[in-house]
């Protein structure tokens, strides 16, 4: 699987697009290149090659399930629980970065997502939208809810 494609897929929290490439995701996105996009990760030992959990958040980050958190060095996170459906699309790659299917603002739009898309990954669920995940933002002491 080449992580440089960009996937249409059923994530924990909602239909994304997913791939390694943040500036073809900004594109198809339409939004600033210079916004910074989450990476998804498979487990805590990859997080630990990108960012350091600082001591007095560990426990809340560990026992976490479909949270985002931005780290002090400004990168964003989501561990993917394994129970989702989506941890066995992201094993395979074990970091993605991943954004919602859809333009900036707007609702999913299937007819959207398929024409920017180079694969569709379909499981037995097929699409869905839920809610998104929380976001916190997270420094050496203070924790701070963004959404």
């Amino acid at each position: 699987m080449n992580s440089n494609l960009v996937y249409l897929v059923q994530t924990d929290t909602t239909v994304g697009f997913s791939s390694l490439n943040d500036e073809r995701l900004s594109n198809i996105k339409q939004r600033p290149k210079n916004q910074k996009i989450l990476k998804t990760v498979d487990s805590f030992t990859t997080l630990k090659e990108f960012s350091r959990v600082p001591k007095n958040h560990r426990k809340m980050v560990r026992n976490s399930k479909k949270t985002t958190f931005i780290y002090p060095n400004l990168y964003s996170f989501r561990i993917i629980n394994q129970d989702s459906s989506f941890f066995e699309f992201i094993r395979k790659f074990k970091v993605l970065s991943s954004t919602s299917a859809n333009k900036t603002k707007e609702n999913f739009d299937y007819q959207f997502a398929i024409k920017n898309v180079d694969v569709e990954v379909v499981n037995h669920l097929g699409f869905f939208e839920t809610n998104s995940s929380n976001i916190y933002k997270i420094g050496k002491n203070r924790l701070k809810k963004i959404r």
